[in-house]
């Protein structure tokens, strides 16, 4: 279905835009939205290297996990109509050109990473590590290059046709995934390491329980060349235990941050497969990030903090910007207001920042709540949205900012913005999940991990 290009030339009236948002049919809205958020990525793209921002500021480095995000949404698009199939084409090939060709190192600038891992933020013109003074000194990141990989596993599967251009493409995906040696990130428990950067060497920190690192955990299983082992997955997640709130019990999660949720689903189609941990609690993961979004839309209903705002239209707590300014006092009582930060509920940190990118991205999962949520941004919230952007990445109604309507962030960051991309289709068409079911490598990271069962067999 395309959307209807005199709808969207009415949605810049005023008056026609909330009858649209009330009235129009679901998927009229749903693919209108999903559109304005593609559009950030084509005017966040690098047009040298493919590379999207890490977010809409004109200095901002390069992301990998919003590149691996971008890296999908441009198939998706040319699936729905929006651009043709050759100018998807081109911008993957040469995003994967890039990506491909940037030197890699040891050394402390001039590479895009090593031992084909990526550093999380690039200099988009060169492809190379962002450092100091024009950014920041960049950390190889393990999950960062997972997020990116997935996409270019989606990209190779993507383009199966038989033509020079698309067997290229498949060429580099095939060569940017094997590359990659996640081994040399495991610690001698088998677990993941965060990062790496030629200051400080291996950071100690790592992936361990339910996480987004379930992606991270089953690319590094499924890899031909230089693969976790399999006991990786059990010392990751074999000891989950659930927790219940709200009436719903899924797999205990520090923070409940919805991402958490969503960045893995948003490429792997989790619905009938399971592993000894599903198997044993009798639920797979789709089902628990199912009931993990229920639980944090009804601890918005319930809003037991008092923040200003919450109720089952205006929810979704996830890492995103927040409006900073430290501790004060609203309605008699203290509030610590945090920029970017990781928030979550019924358990987490939470100090009323609302961020579009969690409701949305659970429409796979909670659809009901999903739209009535996005039908109400759009009628009664037309700030957070542009037609060409998408929603602002943030906003808090509890944080005085002088407005009836409280602090509106004023920027968009590309690991937000991918999830609703993303996540929409997989509602609506499900291409990423079908796409990536085709995918040899993510199949023999699953079954490495001890998955059975559904799509993927015994």
């Amino acid at each position: 279905m395309k959307t209807s290009s005199f709808l969207r030339s009415l949605w810049r009236i005023p008056l026609a835009r909330k009858t649209i948002a009330n009235y129009a049919s679901d998927a009229w809205l749903l693919e209108f939205t999903q559109r304005a958020h593609f559009q950030w990525f084509r005017r966040n793209q690098n047009p040298r290297t493919g590379l999207v921002k890490d977010r809409d500021q004109p200095k901002a480095p390069a992301s990998i996990a919003a590149t691996g995000f971008a890296l999908v949404a441009y198939p998706i698009a040319a699936s729905r109509g929006w651009i043709t199939h050759e100018e998807a084409l081109t911008y993957v090939n040469k995003t994967l050109r890039a990506l491909s060709e940037a030197p890699q190192g040891a050394e402390r600038e001039g590479v895009s990473g090593n031992w084909g891992m990526f550093y999380h933020f690039l200099d988009p013109d060169t492809a190379t590590r962002a450092v100091a003074p024009k950014f920041w000194d960049s950390e190889l990141s393990t999950i960062d290059t997972a997020l990116l990989i997935a996409g270019v596993l989606f990209a190779g599967s993507y383009f199966n046709g038989d033509n020079t251009h698309e067997r290229g493409i498949r060429y580099m995906a095939d060569n940017l995934y094997k590359r990659v040696e996640w081994d040399r990130f495991l610690r001698d428990d088998k677990l993941i390491l965060h990062a790496w950067t030629p200051e400080r060497g291996m950071w100690e920190p790592v992936y361990r329980g339910y996480s987004e690192a379930l992606l991270l955990y089953i690319l590094a299983l499924g890899s031909p060349t230089h693969p976790a082992p399999a006991a990786s997955w059990q010392a990751f997640i074999g000891d989950a235990k659930t927790e219940t709130h709200y009436g719903q019990t899924f797999i205990r999660m520090h923070g409940m941050p919805l991402f958490c949720y969503q960045y893995p689903q948003a490429f792997i189609d989790f619905r009938g497969i399971t592993d000894d941990v599903g198997r044993r609690l009798g639920f797979d993961y789709h089902e628990n990030a199912r009931r993990a979004s229920l639980a944090q839309h009804r601890y918005a209903v319930e809003n037991p903090n008092g923040m200003r705002g919450y109720n089952s239209v205006n929810w979704g707590l996830t890492a995103c910007d927040g409006p900073g300014g430290g501790k004060k006092v609203v309605d008699g009582r203290e509030v610590d207001f945090r920029g970017y930060s990781e928030r979550g509920g019924p358990t987490g940190f939470d100090d009323g920042t609302i961020a579009p990118t969690a409701a949305l991205s659970a429409m796979p999962f909670v659809p009901v709540h999903s739209k009535a949520t996005l039908r109400h941004w759009l009628s009664a919230r037309p700030e957070l949205f542009d037609i060409d952007l998408g929603f602002v990445d943030a906003f808090n109604p509890t944080f005085n900012s002088g407005t009836n309507s409280g602090w509106v962030d004023s920027e968009r960051i590309g690991i937000d913005q991918g999830p609703i991309v993303l996540m929409l289709e997989n509602y609506g068409s499900g291409l990423v999940w079908e796409v990536m079911r085709r995918n040899d490598h993510l199949k023999a990271g699953l079954k490495a991990a001890g998955f059975s069962g559904g799509w993927l067999g015994s």
